[in-house]
């Protein structure tokens, strides 16, 4: 009989060490990026995908600078209307920040002080500028013209340190630097089922990547787009964390339990 208890004594303090270990085992071992390069020194190289210049679209804010040697012919352009953007812009922004550039309609045209409207959705800024280089020709002599987006921004949410609204300078951006802008994820984020969310003509694509795996340098989605969202999923260590008044509950009435065990072996 008394070893029957000690044997059920022995079960129950090996379950709640289990209770308590497992999970921090399972975190750790999820918790790595690109866990199929090899640890070691040997060089790899990784043959990224292509970098496709991001296209103007509608409602995108366009900073343009028409620059001649005289700079008070074009004040009237360069000094372009201002209009409040919500979200943060930074890691330290938040609220409202007051964007100046110029305003793609939803016919994908701008409207410039003297030059005019300007059809400038589906180019890319290069192409832009080439178009607006020509139109300031007319009233300019030898313009140079300067045009990128105002507005041109990726929002990351989720299990990420500080999930936000980033307006980036950039227009070429990896998943990385905005995961890195984001202050990386948390531990309890699901490394292996990281979702992008894109708008592309009017329909929404849902695209997986595997932070676990080297791949995601070579997927068509690694460069991002505006407004692009990046979502990071809760994994079973967030639930757990979340319940850890219940896990030093059953804790609590384990150590009981054994203590109670012992006792009754005694008699």
């Amino acid at each position: 009989m008394i070893k029957k208890l000690l044997s059920t004594h022995l079960l129950i303090a090996m379950a709640m060490l289990l209770v308590v270990v497992l999970p921090s085992c399972v975190i750790t071992k999820k918790s790595v990026y690109f866990t199929d390069m090899p640890d070691t020194a040997m060089l790899r190289s990784i043959t990224p995908a292509e970098f496709e210049e991001p296209v103007i679209q509608p409602d995108d804010i366009l900073s343009i600078t028409v620059q001649t040697i005289d700079p008070l012919t074009t004040a009237a352009i360069n000094q372009g209307p201002s209009m409040p953007a919500v979200g943060a812009s930074s890691a330290l922004l938040t609220g409202q920040q007051v964007i100046t550039g110029f305003l793609v309609d939803k016919n994908g045209n701008v409207a410039i002080p003297m030059l005019g409207v300007i059809k400038l959705s589906n180019l890319t800024t290069y192409q832009a500028r080439e178009l607006i280089q020509q139109k300031a020709s007319a009233f300019f002599k030898d313009p140079t013209v300067q045009i990128r987006f105002a507005n041109y921004k990726i929002t990351v949410i989720g299990e990420v340190a500080k999930p936000a609204t980033y307006t980036l300078p950039n227009e070429k951006v990896t998943l990385l630097d905005a995961i890195g802008l984001a202050g990386d994820l948390t531990i309890y984020g699901k490394r292996e089922n990281v979702l992008l969310v894109r708008d592309n003509a009017g329909k929404k694509e849902f695209v997986r990547f595997n932070l676990n795996s080297s791949n995601v340098f070579k997927s068509p989605y690694f460069y991002l787009k505006q407004n692009d969202v990046i979502y990071v999923e809760p994994g079973k260590g967030k639930i757990a964390a979340n319940n850890v008044g219940r896990t030093q509950t059953l804790a609590i009435i384990g150590s009981l339990l054994s203590v109670l065990i012992v006792a009754l072996s005694r008699f």
